[in-house]
């Protein structure tokens, strides 16, 4: 995979794209368009949307180093067509995918997906959909986990509250409100997150996909032995460690983002350079 490079265009627009993803519903999201055939995509977390700061601040860093990236909402959220569902892990990973095929039928190229473990209230049930969809499509060179859940499965109690497998042995369904959102859970799906292991996930990405863990030490979602476990069994990996961040890396912006755009230059360039 060549490295196109392009000084950054103070002309450069955000483009307002539609992709439709496998299930027929329409995937909103903007895209950073620098000149280059490459394309960074980037994956929002849980309750937040392609609008976050992160998000936003991202494209920025990587649209001035000359490196296109797009930033979508998955179906259920923001602009994007589609119901808000509890478990849709494995439905995101395939709304990635269809964002793939999309920019490489007009003949981009996806060289990285970024996904953000952005949470608000208990549980995450998205950060780490991007190492999910390495494993399940090993099609991908670079992969950026940012603040991710290793452990799915803390916090469900007091999302769910006690006894919570009784009840929804009992009654089939558990109705959560968080915010304005407002949700059924059904035992269906959750046995389907129940039986999601990271663990087997990560040792099936490709050792040839260039995965970079980056975590804050004073995360008050997800702790850092989440970041030390996904350095322990992704086969080609490297862990950032950011000292002081939270979460939300709300001091620490800068920093974040010169993290992920060294890292994908360099995989790029290393790419380049690779015997064919």
């Amino acid at each position: 995979m060549a490295y196109s490079h392009t000084a950054q265009n103070p002309g450069n627009e955000q483009r307002r794209v539609i992709i439709t993803n496998e299930h027929g519903e329409k995937l909103v999201g903007r895209l950073h368009e620098t000149g280059s055939k490459e394309i960074v995509v980037l994956c929002h977390g849980a309750e937040s949307n392609k609008d976050d700061n992160i998000m936003v601040n991202l494209a920025a860093a990587l649209e001035k180093e000359g490196i296109s990236a797009f930033r979508f909402d998955f179906s259920g959220n923001g602009e994007s067509e589609g119901s808000f569902r509890f478990n849709d892990l494995y439905r995101e990973a395939d709304d990635i995918h269809s964002v793939i095929r999309h920019f490489s039928g007009e003949n981009h190229i996806v060289c990285a997906i970024l996904g953000h473990s952005k949470l608000i209230q208990l549980v995450n049930l998205r950060g780490v959909v991007v190492l999910l969809y390495a494993s399940k499509y090993r099609d991908i060179r670079i992969v950026v986990n940012v603040s991710g859940r290793y452990d799915l499965t803390r916090g469900l109690t007091e999302l769910f509250g006690e006894n919570y497998m009784e009840k929804i042995k009992k009654d089939g369904y558990i109705n959560i409100k968080r915010g304005d959102v407002e949700f059924r859970v059904t035992e269906e799906d959750l046995m389907d997150f129940l039986r999601i292991d990271m663990h087997e996930a990560c040792l099936k990405i490709d050792k040839d996909c260039r995965v970079l863990t980056v975590h804050g030490t004073d995360d008050e979602i997800n702790p850092l032995t989440d970041a030390l476990e996904f350095a322990k069994f992704i086969p080609n990996h490297r862990l950032r460690i950011i000292e002081g961040a939270d979460h939300r890396y709300t001091s620490h912006q800068v920093e974040l983002a010169s993290t992920v755009v060294n890292f994908v230059k360099s995989a790029l360039q290393q790419d380049e350079v690779a015997p064919k």
